[in-house]
């Protein structure tokens, strides 16, 4: 049997073994968070925003975040259906209630006319999520959240290089959240960044990320309030530090995996691929294949196809509404109907040119068996 491909895994050097080493070393006492206060800082200037704190994951970024905002019990917030739990999770813990609306088609990021018709008086915030690197349209989503004086928080998980008519993904609104899990383009193992421009909000974050105590507190052990523990460790944070020297070459080599894919399944209009539009640059962290719906190809069957060829590829996220633990939408067509015909693409950064086209070959030949070797 061929070599197994894995769909994604880290692009670890000797720049990042060095510094890990340096911080198991060295790193502890009164340098414990050096490399977390150099990777705040290399990361918020690559990103354009004026304060970052690092986190333990983005699912924590995103609770402190929403928390600090006074979401609660009996709040709303508004968020695609096509999105992984870690989105949701954190406004059930807070008491609130996600409201789940549709995708856009091309896109597979919220449909900004679906939220603005969800917002209710009880609607604290609306959650734009850059579904495997590809972006919301900010422009609406910020005019909808001015309109209605409600947050819009930047779910940026997927979306390290993604930029957005100049600006970074996460960087736009009222606070972005990242992730550096081990599949991501920028990794620490687990990890994530809380980012914001709004200074009384930083601070809130800063205070809840430390137990409760704030910074200018002068008092030691004592928290204004009761807080959260998602710091990141200084051993992750120095793999961050390596990975922000080489953040360049990790978006550009996952754009090179894009556009190769694109360019070789370009006769094949039955599959779409991540969807860029005018004016912006996708960091391309997942590419995914969408098959049209007149392709008659299902999840299930690509499923098989790429565990018979020894390759281990995604499905698209369920949609959320058909969790058990979530109210049934039957609203969210597209989210529904995508991920039924859609699969997640191999990405590593050291993924060979055979072994994509043994993906290829394997995609090809769900929809056209007799054109697996003869897609130039």
């Amino acid at each position: 049997m061929k070599s197994r491909i894995p769909y994604v895994k880290p692009s670890i050097t000797a720049l990042e073994i060095e510094f890990a080493t340096e911080a198991a070393e060295n790193g502890w006492g009164e340098n414990c968070y050096a490399f977390v206060n150099r990777f705040e800082n290399s990361f918020k200037e690559h990103l354009g925003s004026q304060y970052a704190i690092a986190t333990s994951s983005c699912t924590g970024a995103l609770h402190m975040g929403m928390a600090a905002l006074g979401v609660g019990s009996g709040d709303e917030v508004i968020m695609a259906d096509a999105n992984w739990i870690a989105t949701a999770s954190p406004i059930v813990h807070l008491g609130a209630k996600p409201i789940f609306v549709d995708i856009k088609p091309d896109t597979w990021c919220i449909d900004p006319q679906k939220a603005e018709a969800a917002i209710t008086p009880n609607t604290k915030a609306i959650i734009a999520v850059h579904l495997y690197g590809n972006l919301c349209d900010m422009t609406e989503l910020i005019a909808i959240g001015a309109r209605h004086n409600i947050a819009v928080i930047e779910d940026a998980a997927e979306a390290v290089g993604s930029i957005y008519h100049g600006q970074r993904a996460g960087s736009m609104g009222t606070f972005g959240a990242f992730s550096f899990h081990g599949t991501k383009t920028l990794t620490t193992g687990e990890g994530g960044m809380f980012v914001t421009n709004d200074e009384a909000l930083y601070e809130r974050v800063l205070t809840l990320s430390n137990h409760g105590r704030a910074q200018n507190q002068t008092k030691q052990f004592w928290p204004e309030m009761v807080g959260f523990k998602y710091k990141m460790s200084n051993v992750q944070a120095a793999i961050g530090c390596a990975q922000m020297i080489r953040i360049d070459e990790l978006i550009s080599r996952k754009k090179e995996i894009l556009a190769s894919y694109r360019d070789r399944l370009q006769n094949f209009d039955e599959i779409d691929l991540n969807f860029e539009s005018k004016g912006t640059v996708l960091g391309a962290w997942m590419p995914t294949a969408v098959y049209k719906s007149g392709a008659k190809v299902t999840r299930v069957e690509l499923q098989q196809a790429f565990h018979s060829a020894n390759i281990d590829a995604r499905v698209f996220f369920w949609p959320l509404s058909s969790l058990p633990m979530f109210d049934k939408g039957g609203q969210a067509l597209h989210a529904e109907s995508i991920a039924s015909r859609a699969i997640n693409l191999p990405s590593f950064h050291d993924m060979t040119s055979s072994e994509m086209e043994r993906v290829i070959e394997t995609l090809i030949s769900v929809s056209h068996p007799d054109s697996a070797s003869q897609c130039d």
